[in-house]
């Protein structure tokens, strides 16, 4: 099934190119079918290379997927051209009166600040109080994990004495967890991060679950046992060469990053990195929309009203 967005996006072109099945909306709606709503709030500096990343794995479940995206307007971006985030952006109050069945708040570039001192983090908490009432449940990535922790949960990110960044193995924790159903025992995923959360701070909350971890990573996947919340803390979404670019584009800006650890054949950076996390990634993301989306949510999105939420 495919996911439905604007022809014009950057992505479509891109992703029918890779056969990927998107369809515009003039075709969706002659469907008799119930595309799935999920917004994504995307903090990324790169917001296109985000949206092609998110986009090509939500394409990839035989459902339908109905995506919209919302910026924070407290934040402006310097990376992505505002008549980009004006055509295809939405704001908060133009989304709040609406229901998703899903949603996902990507990482953001601000690790190193105390939540309290990101700019945008009184909208972000105001967004995140709200998809526990408007959103059946939402997927946070990286930085989004840590904030989304941090403010439901009071558990702190802290830093690791240096950046993780590479292609690490994880441990599952619990294979007959809906989320990690079909997992191999040890599986690959990026991380690309400066902070993170400890298992003991976590194991103080009953209502969470650790279901994956790494041994140089740390905690990896994390959910709250109604289902209604994920928290992951690498980028399962990465492309190939996200990886590759950071690491140049610090190079370039002489922060002297080490190179990616377990991602460059032979530790060279002048080879083609090479892509051990596609299926994971492609599971994980098929698992969350079809056992905590499609199968959790009605058919009219309204009665989400008087389903009972937290």
């Amino acid at each position: 099934m495919p996911i439905k967005i604007p022809r014009d996006l950057p992505a479509f072109s891109l992703l029918e190119s890779e056969n990927v099945f998107v369809m515009p909306e003039e075709r969706a709606i002659s469907q008799d079918i119930r595309a799935l709503k999920i917004l994504i709030l995307n903090l990324m500096p790169t917001k296109i290379d985000t949206e092609n990343q998110l986009l090509r794995l939500l394409g990839n479940s035989p459902l339908q997927v109905d995506v919209e995206l919302l910026k924070t307007v407290t934040h402006k971006s310097k990376n992505t051209a505002a008549s980009h985030l004006e055509t295809f952006y939405k704001t908060f109050d133009q989304v709040k009166q609406q229901w998703y069945d899903g949603m996902i708040i990507t990482g953001a570039p601000v690790e190193m600040m105390p939540f309290e001192d990101v700019d945008y983090w009184e909208e972000l908490c105001e967004i995140m109080d709200w998809s526990r009432h408007n959103v059946y449940s939402t997927f946070h990535i990286c930085w989004g994990a840590q904030a989304a922790l941090y403010h439901h949960f009071g558990i702190n990110k802290h830093e690791l004495g240096g950046k993780i960044s590479g292609i690490y193995t994880h441990r599952v924790l619990n294979p007959k967890h809906p989320l990690m159903r079909g997992f191999d025992d040890y599986f690959s995923m990026p991380h690309s991060r400066y902070t993170g959360v400890y298992r003991e701070d976590i194991e103080l909350h009953p209502e969470l679950e650790i279901l994956a971890t790494s041994r140089c990573a740390g905690v990896s996947i994390v959910c709250n046992k109604n289902g209604r919340q994920f928290f992951v803390m690498g980028h399962a979404e990465y492309d190939r060469n996200t990886l590759a670019n950071e690491y140049f584009r610090d190079l370039n800006k002489g922060i002297h990053p080490t190179i990616p650890f377990n991602y460059f054949p032979n530790n060279d950076p002048n080879g083609t990195p090479m892509m051990t996390w596609r299926s994971n990634a492609n599971l994980l993301f098929t698992n969350w929309l079809n056992y905590y989306v499609y199968q959790q949510t009605p058919y009219h999105l309204e009665d989400l009203k008087a389903m009972l939420f937290e």
